[in-house]
């Protein structure tokens, strides 16, 4: 008697999985029970539609927002979905100038209407990097403009909230919310070939209807690889680079010693400024120097 053969599922945490799952109109259910999982006593979305990614700038020397997902619920509240796996330097800088790029285009929208008032505003984020290390059980990061002194919420249109992969260690047994089996499915669904009773399936279903990766299209299929190597290819160097990072110690001669690490580094061209001063065990300081000091001898 044959075995079954196990089902393979896209990878959602890919570029190709992302906006697989998320980015097609007739998938956009997922998006919605995702963003209503995060906006769950604060807001309902009964529906979204999607829209241009890119935002030019107003002047011709300004730079271009390119968006990973962005959608406008029915009345009008938008949405700006970024999935980032790799530490960025600025990362929080990122966000505003996202959400600023888009207010400001609304808010000429107003001007032009004689009124200046703006819908919600919402940036989403799914991290594969800690945003804060001293605090390494927070997951979920959910931020208005408050008063610094009583926290009273003094405006509640732009929001961010902030979902941090490698804090969330919960046990399949133990997701209460369907929040929790969103984070749970994020971070393992590489691992899972099947819908498991542990995730609703009223949420969940359409996911692994449709994530076959023997549905896909050979044109689609070609390009899942490639993501799929794309990530691959990283992560290996990412791997080597914390290699060699240990192997240069801790010893006699430490600084020439990071100094070399922190040169491998900035050469291949593949890591922010953090990570490299995270993985060489150095300052953010001491890698703008090494920078600066390869810059000046080109």
């Amino acid at each position: 008697m044959k075995q079954k053969k196990s089902k393979q599922y896209i990878e959602i945490l890919s570029d190709f999985g992302w906006k697989y799952y998320f980015g097609r109109e007739e998938n956009k259910i997922n998006l919605i029970n995702l963003l209503n999982s995060l906006l769950e006593g604060e807001h309902v979305i009964d529906d979204l539609y999607y829209i241009n990614v890119e935002e030019d700038g107003d002047l011709v020397g300004d730079r271009k927002v390119v968006f990973d997902l962005r959608c406008v619920g029915l009345s009008g509240e938008q949405f700006l979905v970024e999935m980032q796996l790799q530490n960025q330097d600025f990362f929080f800088d990122r966000a505003i100038t996202y959400t600023s790029r888009t207010i400001s285009r609304l808010a000429k929208k107003g001007v032009e209407g004689n009124g200046y008032e703006l819908p919600p505003v919402y940036f989403v984020a799914v991290l594969g990097f800690q945003l804060d290390k001293s605090n390494g059980d927070k997951y979920y990061y959910s931020a208005k403009i408050v008063d610094e002194f009583d926290n009273e919420v003094l405006y509640d249109k732009l929001s961010y909230k902030m979902l941090v992969l490698p804090n969330f260690n919960k046990p399949r047994e133990a997701l209460p919310s369907i929040l929790d089996q969103w984070m749970y499915l994020l971070k393992h669904s590489h691992e899972m070939n099947q819908l498991s009773n542990y995730l609703d399936k009223r949420i969940f279903s359409r996911i692994f209807e449709i994530g076959e990766v023997a549905n896909l299209t050979p044109e689609e299929h070609m390009a899942y690889i490639s993501s799929l190597d794309r990530k691959r290819d990283y992560n290996n160097t990412l791997a080597y680079a914390k290699k060699v990072a240990k192997a240069a110690g801790r010893e006699e001669g430490e600084e020439k010693k990071s100094y070399e690490v922190v040169e491998n580094l900035l050469a291949a061209g593949r890591f922010t400024i953090a990570e490299i001063a995270d993985y060489a065990s150095v300052t953010v300081g001491f890698v703008e120097q090494v920078r600066d000091s390869l810059s000046n001898k080109k």
